[in-house]
């Protein structure tokens, strides 16, 4: 079958690795402006296609027939060509009621706020109805009543879901979070129809106060996965979702290995990059390549905070990327933004070295003798532990200690 996507803006889709990992068949990106989307649509020259951003609601008037669920919503993300006949449906409603239903959020009875006035949230919005909530708010910028302002929101403390249909904290823009969840007391889940982060700080400020929450990539597997039944009329395994979004997010992660210099970060990352099939990223030759100075030379003209400095914006651009083993200096756990980042993608990992191992390097400003290491490690080791997701030891050797940190991995992966 002749299949895609079409949108104004595909550089970032997963789509095609998706699609492509259900049926092994090619997927198409198609990015279109406004005059080639009206004149791709009249063309008809596809077998099926799926629609997003800007295109869900003006791909309707093309469409020879609409569903009940697409027509409620008031966008199509799905249609099918049946012989010059446009179908069209929208499979965001299952992907996104059965993620919820899937991971036991509460909807039933429950006061839920949808961030947003897009056509997700409309998604959104028929979900939770579906679900049986007992209030709904709707939030929105420059809205008048009844959708709420941002502002308004915070007056409602009894608010118990918060569901983000919006771009904001979507890469680049990653730091951005919709709402402060520190308003919300009584909130009990938290859903984001982002991936890209893998979490969002809206999700990492839900991580620290202990409350559920999930990212948008099983939404995306689980639409991508009924728009496939679709396209073929036919019935595919759900198990598959779970699969395919267990498998996309263990591709997408970064594995973030943190540790006092000298305890093999670099060597480990290496290899492990090799075996995972993973870029391998050293924060700290990225230092010195963006400077082009060693870190000596930084230190020395611009004392610790200036290579601080530097480490932070270099930090920034790795986290924001995907599927790396990134190896950081031992420092990084000095400004807890360095570790808000690297979580946003990664899985951290902390390799403990014996302090007697640890090599004294008077290259390196902070190592120079024995005593400055251990009064380091003492300094260290609770930011260490605090930041990781995992803690591997490594005074054996390092084939050992790589199969270590690959099992678990593997381990908190659910593999």
């Amino acid at each position: 079958m002749k299949c895609g996507l079409i949108g104004e803006k595909l550089g970032h889709s997963f789509s095609k690795v998706i699609h492509e990992q259900i049926r092994h068949e090619n997927y198409d990106l198609i990015s279109l402006s406004e005059s080639e989307f009206h004149e791709f649509m009249k063309k008809k020259d596809f077998d099926a296609i799926n629609v997003t951003i800007p295109y869900k609601q003006k791909v309707m008037p093309y469409c020879d027939e609409i569903d009940e669920i697409a027509s409620s919503i008031g966008a199509v993300n799905c249609i099918r060509n049946d012989a010059g006949r446009l179908i069209a449906t929208n499979t965001d409603f299952e992907g996104l009621r059965r993620m919820i239903v899937h991971h036991h959020i509460p909807i039933e009875n429950k006061i839920v706020a949808i961030c947003g006035t897009g056509g997700t949230s409309k998604t959104a919005l028929a979900v939770v109805k579906s679900l049986k909530a007992k209030v709904i708010y709707q939030v929105g910028r420059n809205k008048s009543a009844p959708i709420l302002s941002y502002e308004e929101m915070k007056e409602h403390p009894e608010i118990e879901i918060i569901i983000n249909t919006t771009s904001v904290g979507m890469y680049p823009n990653n730091d951005d979070q919709i709402v402060d969840l520190q308003y919300f007391p009584n909130c009990c889940g938290v859903i984001d129809v982002i991936y890209n982060p893998l979490t969002t700080a809206l999700c990492r400020q839900a991580e620290k106060l202990g409350i559920p929450h999930l990212n948008g990539l099983e939404m995306l597997v689980g639409q991508a996965v009924k728009a496939s039944e679709f396209f073929y009329q036919d019935h595919l395994d759900e198990s598959l979702i779970d699969s395919l979004s267990s498998s996309m997010e263990h591709d997408m992660q970064n594995i973030v290995l943190i540790g006092m210099p000298s305890c093999g970060k670099s060597s480990l990352g290496k290899l492990l990059a090799e075996e995972l099939n993973k870029k391998f990223i050293d924060l700290d030759d990225q230092i010195v390549q963006k400077a082009q100075k060693s870190i000596p030379e930084i230190f020395q003209e611009s004392g610790e905070e200036g290579f601080r400095q530097l480490e932070i914006e270099i930090c920034a651009q790795a986290a924001s990327m995907h599927g790396c083993v990134i190896a950081c200096g031992g420092g990084i756990i000095k400004n807890e933004i360095n570790i808000e980042r690297l979580k946003q993608n990664g899985l951290i990992v902390y390799i403990q070295r014996d302090v007697q191992k640890l090599s004294v390097d008077e290259s390196r400003p902070l190592s120079t003798s024995r005593e400055r290491l251990i009064e380091m490690e003492k300094e260290r080791h609770p930011l260490y532990l605090k930041a990781s997701d995992i803690q591997v030891i490594n005074n054996d050797t390092i084939e050992n200690c790589l199969i270590e940190i690959k099992e678990k991995v593997y381990e908190n992966n659910g593999y």
